[in-house]
Order: structure tokens, then C-alpha cells, then sequence
């Protein structure tokens, strides 16, 4: 009995110190926006460290939201890191002029009326026709980071539906005209693994090093594809720095992922006539939301692993807008209109492709750049709930995680891509 009132009296004790620990972190948050508004990455990331001490004070049973990080130090560093990123795209967005705000609305609308038209909105799929394969020129191999890659060129032939408002606008993008991909492979044939890279990304050097080639290429045997995506890398117009898409011009990101995903299919199809018939994907961010889509276009993958990866355009158009942008009238406006012109690109709105047992997830709890719940528990959740690896890091965590390799080695052994012994 006295150990039983001993427990009860020890309990009651922790939860009066929760409470008073929580009260005095939600006072520190009523200050939140003053501190961030003044000292940017820095406060918001403090802002963030704050909440994640309430929620972990937070008895398990009062939780929401899905599993909650210890508020570890290097928890705060990695959101420090996605804050940093933020502002750094938030430095190099071109803001739109007034008059431009008038085009895309004029031109969402079109384009909502053809959809619909076309039936697309109601089934995503049409939207994509099936692409003939590729005809790659390959160039000379290269050695980077250890690594000897040839570098793929074919003309990429994508062309928007006739009618699409922007059609004219993109196919002026002389450079993105041109599909690029890094590709190490084997002498023998060997399962290929397609990887799709983040935004702003696009480079041999930042992309071998994101999806850690080295290793899924020696050590696990593997023949790698990297295209880059449109409007990035050597497919970027202009000289001023940029992310490329998705962006404020919004039957740009539509046409983005279009001609990415119609890229791939013609690169899967390239593979499967002159190489091996095991294809799988693994994309990471704005990769993981191009590898979603492709996943329901394309048939008999072997796997697709999407990692730390966005899954709503709109969602992320509205979070991470500049405050200047949020308090335009046009905003709200284009902020819906995204929400229904970007549906024929959406991987929610695609069923997946790929088998159930054969889908993968990894996400970082603290993510700043792609929400959790928002994002990766909504991709999570239209494909039925399939194997995930929360780690506890931010957006870019996954790069030091050990974890994370261990679930993308797992992953590919389940699939069939190579072999579960393999170091």
C-alpha cells in the first residue's frame, strides 16, 4: 500500500511540474512572433524549440499529431538549418508585379475550365500520356566524389496539352527543352534505381552526395539514374539563382511536374528496352513529390521510396509565402485556385501503382520546409498507410541519419532491388 501511495504521490508531483514547465513555455510562446519578426531563422527555430518542450512535457495520452521528438539540442540545430534554408529561398523569390497577379488568376481559371472539361480533375491520370522511350546521347564519364558517372542528354519532347494557358511561356525555356540525368551503372545488368532530387538541386556534385551514390552504387550493387528536374541544373533559364518550381506562377509547377514525369517515363522506358526490367525511384523532397506522382503513372515499379517528401503545392504556397505576399488581397484567391488547378499533379490525388508492401516513407519530425502532418501523414495516408520512418531531424537531417540509410536498405531488400545482407 505505501508503495502504491508512494507511485500516486511521485506522479501527481511530475504533472504539477509539467504544468508549471508548460505554463511558463507558453508564456515564452506569446512572445514567439516578436522574437522571430527581429531575429528570423534564429527566432523562429526558438519559437520551434519551445513548442517541442510542450508537446514532449505533454502526457502521452493528451498527444496529437503523431509521435513527438525529445527537444534534443541538435533538434533545435536542424531546424536552425531548415529556417536557414527558408530564408535563403525566400531571398532569391522574385516577387511578382501587379499586373502579373491579374495573368495567373486569368490563366487559372482557363486552365480549371479545361481540366474539367477534360475530365482531368476528376481522373489525373488522363492527364498524362504515355511518352515513347528515350533516345540519350551519352557523353563522356566523368569522376566526382570518387565516382565515375556518365552524363545522359535526350531531347526532352514534352509538350503541354494544346489549348493549356502557358504552353507558349514554358516551351520558351530553351534549355529545360533538354533532359539531363547522371547515370552510373554497371557492366552487367543489374535493378536501377531512379532518384529524384530536391529544388534548387539539379548538380552532380549536390546530387551524388544527397543520395549518398557511392554507397547504393558499390556497396548494394545498384545502377543509378539522376534526372534533373525542369528548370534546374543545366536546364535553369537565366543567370539569377532560383528554385526553379514550384513557384508563384502556377501553371508553371503544373508543367514542371508534367515534363518530369513524362522525362522519367521516357528514361524508365530507355532502361527497360536496353538494360534490365527492375525500376524503382527514390526521391527526396521535391524529388519525393515527383517519385509520388510518377508511382501513379507508371506500372510494374519495383519500389518507390519517397523521402521527407512534399505532397501539396497549395499548402506549402500558403505556409511559406513572405508575409507581404499573405497580405495581398490576391493571395486567398490564388491560394484556392492552386488547390484545384495543381489536382492533375497531385500524388493525393493519384492512386499509387506501385504494390502496398512496396511503398516507403521516411520523414523528419522536425521538419520546417515540409510539415509532418500536413504533408507526409496526408501522402502517408492516401497510400494506406504504408511502412515509415519518422527520425528525429529536420528537413535535411536525413544526410547524418544512420537510421534512415538502415530503412532505404531495408526497403530495397523487401523489393527485391538487392540483397538484405549487403553492408
Amino acid at each position: 500500500m505505501g508503495g502504491q501511495g508512494s507511485t500516486r504521490v511521485a506522479r501527481e508531483l511530475a504533472g504539477l511540474v509539467r504544468g508549471a514547465a508548460r505554463a511558463g513555455l507558453r508564456s515564452l510562446g506569446d512572445h514567439g512572433g516578436f522574437v522571430a519578426a527581429r531575429l528570423g531563422p534564429v527566432g523562429r527555430a526558438a519559437g520551434f524549440y519551445v513548442n517541442a518542450w510542450e508537446r514532449w512535457l505533454t502526457p502521452v495520452r493528451e498527444r496529437t499529431g503523431g509521435p513527438v521528438p525529445f527537444p534534443s539540442p541538435a533538434l533545435a540545430l536542424g531546424a536552425l538549418a531548415d529556417e536557414s534554408l527558408l530564408s535563403a529561398a525566400r531571398l532569391v523569390r522574385r516577387p511578382l508585379a501587379p499586373e502579373q497577379y491579374g495573368r495567373i488568376r486569368a490563366e487559372v481559371a482557363e486552365a480549371i475550365e479545361l481540366f474539367g472539361r477534360q475530365g482531368w480533375l476528376d481522373d489525373p491520370s488522363a492527364y498524362f500520356p504515355p511518352p515513347p522511350p528515350a533516345e540519350p546521347r551519352i557523353r563522356r564519364t566523368r569522376l566526382l566524389l570518387g565516382l565515375g558517372f556518365e552524363r545522359f542528354e535526350f531531347d526532352s519532347d514534352y509538350d503541354p496539352h494544346p489549348g493549356e494557358p502557358g504552353r507558349a511561356r514554358w516551351l520558351a525555356h530553351g534549355p529545360n527543352r533538354t533532359a539531363h540525368a547522371w547515370v552510373l551503372r554497371h557492366r552487367t545488368p543489374r535493378p536501377w534505381l531512379v532518384g529524384f532530387h530536391g529544388a534548387g538541386m539539379g548538380y552532380p556534385r549536390a546530387d551524388l552526395f544527397a543520395f549518398q551514390a557511392a554507397w547504393l552504387h558499390h556497396v548494394l550493387g545498384l545502377n543509378l539514374a539522376f534526372p534533373t528536374m525542369p528548370l534546374h541544373g543545366p536546364r535553369r533559364s537565366g543567370k539569377l539563382p532560383s528554385v526553379g518550381f514550384p513557384n508563384d506562377d502556377l501553371l508553371d509547377t503544373v508543367h514542371g511536374v508534367a515534363q518530369a514525369v513524362w522525362d522519367t517515363r521516357r528514361l524508365v522506358g530507355w532502361i527497360r528496352l536496353h538494360d534490365h526490367d527492375e525500376v524503382g525511384l527514390f526521391g527526396l523532397s521535391l524529388g519525393g513529390y515527383t517519385a509520388a506522382v510518377v508511382a501513379g503513372t507508371e506500372r510494374d515499379l519495383s519500389c518507390v521510396i519517397a523521402g521527407v517528401p512534399a505532397a501539396d503545392f497549395a499548402e506549402l504556397f500558403e505556409r511559406h509565402a513572405p508575409p507581404a505576399f499573405r497580405r495581398l488581397p490576391e493571395f486567398a484567391e490564388l491560394t484556392d485556385g492552386a488547390r484545384v488547378v495543381h489536382r492533375v499533379v497531385s500524388p493525393l490525388a493519384l492512386p499509387p501503382q506501385v504494390a502496398l508492401d512496396r511503398r516507403f516513407i521516411f520523414a523528419g519530425l522536425a521538419d520546417r520546409l515540409v510539415h509532418p502532418n500536413r504533408q507526409v501523414r496526408a501522402l502517408w495516408e492516401h497510400w494506406q498507410e504504408p511502412s515509415i520512418h519518422w527520425f528525429e531531424g529536420s528537413h535535411i537531417g536525413f544526410l547524418w541519419s544512420g537510421a534512415v540509410r538502415d530503412f532505404v536498405h531495408r526497403a530495397l531488400a523487401v523489393s527485391g532491388m538487392v540483397h538484405s545482407d549487403a553492408a
